[in-house]
């Protein structure tokens, strides 16, 4: 089966699995977010989309916080609702993996979610990271707001 590809105004690119970031989840269901609109479009149409457990968890902090327990919970339930999402679980093994990331970027101020991002990409082999987060894109990843 041939590969489903996208045109942009850019380049043509196959489409394969993307990384989802918490700002990707906050641009897209804030609608005062400046990066709304890259969004709206990304999510019409999403590839098979691939997150961290960490990442979930700090985005409904992130709406827990900003809104109130109604806009965590809608947030959740985005979460249930995405077709294609593969939602990469944290124990020992996995924060294991990060201390090498951790120490080779550490003059970058990475978070353990962003280490965590970062090491699932490499892992799968992802090359497009949904996020405005610029240290995403430390191990070669091409965040989706640079397209």
């Amino acid at each position: 089966m041939a590969a489903k590809t996208r045109h942009t105004s850019r380049k043509t690119r196959t489409l394969g699995e993307a990384y989802l970031d918490t700002s990707a989840f906050i641009a897209f269901l804030d609608r005062s977010d400046s990066y709304h609109a890259i969004f709206k479009r990304a999510f019409a149409t999403p590839p098979p989309l691939v997150t961290s457990a960490l990442v979930a968890a700090e985005a409904h902090g992130w709406f827990l916080r900003r809104y109130d327990a109604r806009r965590a919970t809608e947030f959740l339930s985005f979460l249930d609702a995405l077709p294609a999402l593969t939602v990469v679980a944290f124990d020992r093994a996995e924060l294991a993996k990060q201390r090498p990331v951790l120490s080779r970027f550490g003059d970058q101020d990475l978070t353990l979610a962003d280490a965590h991002g970062l090491v699932i990409m490499c892992e799968r082999k992802t090359t497009m990271c949904w996020s405005t987060d610029r240290h995403l894109a430390l191990m070669g990843a091409e965040l989706i707001i640079s397209i």
